[in-house]
């Protein structure tokens, strides 16, 4: 290893004859020619498997608290909050979505995001949101809290294919990046002339997806394989629900909702374990000669319909969080986030041998189920040529809820 050579002014080296002096003026000369607002770099933390940070604090069990100090930013401080999220351009009459914040369980805080820290310490990194249109809400939200320290700027510089988008804080070299791939794996709409959707499909435009469980979409995956993120933040599951067909080498193993003769009805939790599966070794595959890379799942966060359903009447009009235990989540909804979890735990399993892959869980369910309050509902950019659905229970209005999953990813890799 080559080192620099260190050279001190002419007075300080004849001012230290004795090695104990010698070293002691060493020290002042440190003090006096570094800058002192720098801080370390905090390795990420890596986890067993569980969701405690620590054994005495678990950030992803806790309540919502009013917060006097919300909201952290607007559409006025941030330039990336698209009209699905912005809930206060699109008429929201109050502001109580936004002035709540998470508190662990057992007397813990949950630090809010310090900006400026963050960027410092991911110089030079960069990050992706990998999933459906959740995913990019959260990195939205990266994106907003981030820009408190540095305005960021569009990037297309970048070998990502597919609908991606990046945003780049020039300033810290860092590059955030958002990859729409709902079903995480390679899917296609089917071609109608080889089957008949079923009739819910066509009235809904939800249409027939085709599936290859055991092939990572291309979109994401490549980049990825190529080294290019040293975060990959993972979450999907909303789009398990519409009917599709299922492909594991080339050859057609069953559907979910296809009303097919002859094809086996596999519901949507064999393809969402398979593709959680796919995707995660996916994205544990490729990273940078020298570089580990960090992957997160997200949990899922539920929907909200009340007194009706998503394509009916349903709506999401509460004005306050919930307690804990105040909402049920529907027996599908805990399947998944079972086998979210599963998954994961195998991942972490198999990524123990030194590969240079730290694996995370970002366990967010318990926290975004207490917030039916937080979607968008009416107050958001509807666009009827292309959304038949007029409540939007599904996403989070920003700023809001989303920000606390932010908090809690950056708490884990800062910590």
């Amino acid at each position: 290893m080559k080192f620099h050579e260190i050279k001190l002014p002419h007075t300080i080296i004849h001012c230290a004859v004795p090695t104990a002096l010698l070293a002691t003026c060493l020290v002042i000369l440190a003090a006096v020619i570094l800058p002192d607002d720098r801080k370390p770099l905090l390795p990420p933390v890596a986890t067993d498997g569980g969701n405690n940070l620590s054994s005495s604090c678990n950030i992803f069990k806790g309540e919502w608290v009013p917060d006097p100090g919300a909201p952290r930013y607007t559409a006025e401080t941030c330039p990336v909050i698209h009209g699905h999220y912005d809930c206060m351009r699109y008429g929201r009459p109050d502001l109580g979505f936004a002035r709540w914040r998470w508190r662990p369980a057992d007397g813990c805080e949950l630090p809010r995001l310090n900006a400026s820290r963050f960027l410092r310490a991911a110089s030079g990194k960069s990050m992706a949101f990998v999933g459906d249109s959740l995913a990019r809400n959260q990195m939205h939200s990266l994106v907003c809290l981030l820009a408190r320290a540095e305005t960021p700027s569009p990037w297309t510089n970048a070998t990502g294919t597919g609908h991606a988008s990046y945003y780049r804080f020039a300033r810290h070299r860092f590059t955030v990046a958002s990859f729409w791939s709902p079903f995480l794996v390679r899917a296609a709409e089917a071609d109608l002339e080889d089957g008949p959707a079923p009739a819910p499909a066509k009235r809904s435009g939800a249409g027939l997806w085709s599936l290859d469980l055991d092939e990572a979409d291309d979109g994401w995956a490549a980049a990825a394989r190529a080294g290019e993120f040293d975060y990959v933040v993972v979450s999907a599951g909303s789009w398990f629900f519409r009917p599709s067909v299922f492909h594991e080498r080339g050859r057609l193993i069953g559907c979910n909702g296809c009303q097919a003769p002859n094809v086996t009805d596999t519901t949507l939790r064999y393809p969402l374990r398979k593709a959680f599966r796919t995707a995660l070794r996916a994205a544990t595959a490729g990273r940078r000669r020298g570089r580990g890379r960090t992957v997160v799942v997200r949990t899922i966060s539920p929907s909200h319909y009340e007194n009706g359903t998503w394509n009916g009447d349903g709506d999401c009009a509460r004005t306050r969080p919930l307690g804990r235990g105040e909402w049920e989540m529907n027996a599908v909804e805990k399947e998944m986030h079972a086998i979210q979890a599963e998954e994961f735990e195998e991942a972490a399993r198999s990524t123990e041998q030194g590969n240079g892959v730290r694996m995370m869980l970002l366990d967010a369910t318990e926290a975004m189920a207490q917030r039916p309050d937080a979607h968008p509902s009416k107050y958001r950019l509807w666009q009827p040529d292309r959304f038949n659905v007029s409540r939007d229970c599904l996403h989070w209005c920003l700023p809001g809820a989303m920000d606390a999953c932010n908090d809690m990813l950056l708490h884990m890799l800062l910590h």
